[in-house]
């Protein structure tokens, strides 16, 4: 018979807790919450110099404190404990874009979220059989500005990857078949755009659907796995390969093979739709293809941008709104873990991460 009260069952909580805490997890948690330093120690009641030192591992918070930090940062004092995956994730590990509306604390905390993430994989690995990860590798010098890198690498992984010729059906079934952990971020991050992450017991790709645009979401799809297939030892966020990942995702998406013939010399507009409609890309992307392969002269580009500018199609192209590739293996691996007696509760404490963020990485499929 149990004979403990609930306050003898938190205070052996919270004394375990301390007894395993780790101060990474303190990082992890302040940066999943989007908080600053300061901001957290007025939340909790110390000092920035005392979470520095939390979170350096110099001292180890009080039963009492640490108590504060779960209850400022929305997560069970057990979140402290190590995580499932070893993995530190930071920017030197992420491909991200050079955006100046993004903050580093929205980066970090867009990384913080592909970290628990990594917990709830490695959580799920224990019980469900995900697809090998089997990427091809195409290393393109960081520093080739105009060579044929680029274009090759998308050759090779779409006879790695697809073998067929003609438009990608669907981007992001096409990674999460070959073993890329695909993500949607939350609202919270909304300023960050796509990214991938390759330094990782699996590589991933985490989108950020807030513009709602389906022919940018699959080209940054495309663009984010040229990062994976090129980039695996290249420091992120230079011009030169962010630019080598646009010519990858153009060649990837658009093979000039396959299209080249169909692409038109000057601004047909009904013809744009329709090769839109077929390839999946936009008539942005459809455009700068024409000019980049020498289809469409350098004037009749600028003229053609300059009349989609007029119509405000640079901001939103003609047309029904397409919903989003969107990802579902992680959401099918949940549902299979559940079929077999594990549901979202069990599942988010085995990953060490909250329910609450389980079901924001991980939502449930609407029947």
């Amino acid at each position: 018979m149990n004979d403990l009260t609930t306050d003898d069952r938190t205070a052996r909580r919270l004394a375990e807790a301390r007894r395993l805490f780790d101060c990474e997890r303190l990082t992890l948690a302040r940066r999943l919450r989007g908080l600053r330093k300061n901001q957290l120690a007025q939340a909790v009641g110390t000092t920035p110099a005392a979470i520095g030192r939390y979170e350096g591992g110099v001292h180890t918070p009080s039963e009492g404190t640490l108590s504060r930090l779960a209850i400022a940062l929305g997560v069970p004092v057990e979140f402290f404990h190590a995580g499932r995956s070893p993995v530190t994730l930071d920017t030197a590990h992420a491909h991200f874009r050079s955006l100046r509306s993004a903050t580093q604390i929205e980066r970090d905390q867009a990384l913080a979220f592909g970290r628990i993430a990594a917990d709830i994989v490695a959580a799920l690995e224990e019980l469900v059989e995900f697809p090998p990860a089997d990427l091809p590798e195409y290393p393109v010098p960081p520093d080739e500005i105009a060579g044929p890198g680029p274009v090759e690498a998308a050759r090779l992984a779409r006879k790695a990857l697809l073998d067929v010729p003609g438009p990608v059906p669907h981007v992001v079934r096409l990674l999460e078949r070959h073993g890329v952990i695909v993500l949607i971020l939350p609202p919270s991050t909304e300023r960050v755009d796509a990214f991938s992450i390759g330094a990782h017991p699996r590589p991933m790709v985490l989108f950020n659907p807030a513009k709602g645009d389906y022919w940018r979401n699959r080209f940054d799809g495309a663009h984010e796995l040229g990062h994976l297939v090129m980039h695996a030892d290249a420091e992120p966020g230079s011009k030169v390969i962010e630019d080598q990942a646009h010519r990858f995702a153009a060649e990837f998406l658009m093979p000039e093979e396959d299209i080249a013939d169909q692409l038109p010399r000057t601004a047909d507009w009904d013809r744009l739709a329709d090769l839109r409609a077929v390839w999946g890309v936009s008539m942005a992307a459809l455009l700068f293809r024409a000019r980049t392969l020498g289809i469409m002269t350098e004037t009749a580009y600028r003229n053609a941008m300059s009349a989609m500018s007029r119509r405000g199609w640079r901001r939103r192209e003609p047309g029904p709104a397409h919903p989003l590739e969107g990802p579902t293996m992680l959401t099918r691996a949940v549902e299979l873990t559940g079929e077999a007696g594990i549901d979202r509760d069990q599942l988010a404490e085995r990953a060490h991460v909250t329910r609450a963020d389980l079901d924001l990485l991980v939502p449930t499929r609407s029947r």
